[in-house]
């Protein structure tokens, strides 16, 4: 298994740093964040590391999402919010801190602090069709 042994994450899935699990198993662990941005704010993790979604062989990303729906239904039953953002950062400048894959199961309510900014735009005549077409290619 592929573990970097100065990765917090790798040590909270070794169990070195105790954490407050939800589910675990062989590929993946779910505990709570240490650092919520929402009461109830779940973090959903890979135990091999990984630096970034890209990096994982499908058959590994695929046992860990396995958990995503009844963690998701958990959040929601046990806070009683009225949404759930499910998120994956890859690298700093989207927001990625910490160097392992993870996926943050945030539970949302009313008059919630964290706020989500989407600032939707518009391509220019034939620019999407170039970069899906760099897209396809690069698959």
């Amino acid at each position: 298994m592929n573990i970097d042994p100065d990765c917090i994450f790798c040590k909270v899935a070794a169990g070195d740093i105790p954490s407050a699990k939800i589910l675990e198993d062989e590929a993946a662990l779910a505990f709570m964040d240490i650092g919520p941005v929402a009461p109830g704010h779940v973090l959903l993790i890979p135990r091999p590391h990984w630096s970034t979604v890209d990096q994982m062989p499908p058959d590994a990303l695929a046992a860990t999402m396995r958990h995503l729906p009844a963690l998701v239904g958990a959040v929601r039953s046990a806070t009683g919010c009225e949404g759930v953002n499910v998120l994956q950062n890859n690298g700093r400048l989207a927001g990625q801190v910490v160097d392992h894959v993870h996926f943050h199961v945030i539970p949302r309510s009313p008059g919630g602090a964290f706020t989500f900014n989407w600032p939707a735009g518009e391509y220019p005549e034939g620019r999407m069709e170039q970069l899906a077409d760099a897209i396809r290619g690069c698959l």
